[in-house]
């Protein structure tokens, strides 16, 4: 099966996909902020530069598109019916290398929270993002 744009409108399709900065990544960061919580952003020390870090609670908070990194059982983690085996490694790649990052993280003493890009969704948003405020707020934590 071919695809459905020529190789130019691909490749622009591509180059406007995000990495950093995302809706769903600005959606968390504005409810946090809003709820008293302050963060550092894309903490390039850290395994994986997690998207929101959160010192005061040593937790990090990874904000994942269902596509880009499978999460398993959404509607959204879909295999393209084009360049399948391209796009089954390149996201196995981005698991693999999730996993590593989190495994670092854990091992250096952070809490990882992650939150996919489906239950920012409008219908379920605001219980995402209490429960995420509710999981952090109820961890034990020191000043530094």
């Amino acid at each position: 099966m071919s695809d459905v744009h020529t190789p130019a409108v691909r490749s622009y399709n591509m180059s406007r996909i995000k990495g950093k900065n995302t809706k769903p990544e600005l959606l968390v960061r504005q409810y946090l902020h809003a709820h008293g919580m302050r963060y550092r952003l894309h903490d390039s020390k850290l395994p994986g530069k997690p998207d929101i870090v959160l010192p005061k609670y040593r937790t990090v908070v990874f904000v994942h598109g269902c596509f880009w990194h499978r999460h398993e059982g959404c509607r959204y983690s879909v295999v393209p019916k084009t360049r399948t085996e391209f796009w089954v490694n390149k996201i196995g790649r981005n698991v693999l290398n999730d996993e590593r990052q989190q495994a670092e993280l854990a091992a250096a003493g952070w809490k990882v929270l992650t939150v996919w890009e489906c239950e920012l969704k409008p219908a379920v948003r605001e219980q995402t993002l209490k429960e995420l405020f509710s999981t952090i707020r109820s961890q034990d934590y020191e000043y530094k």
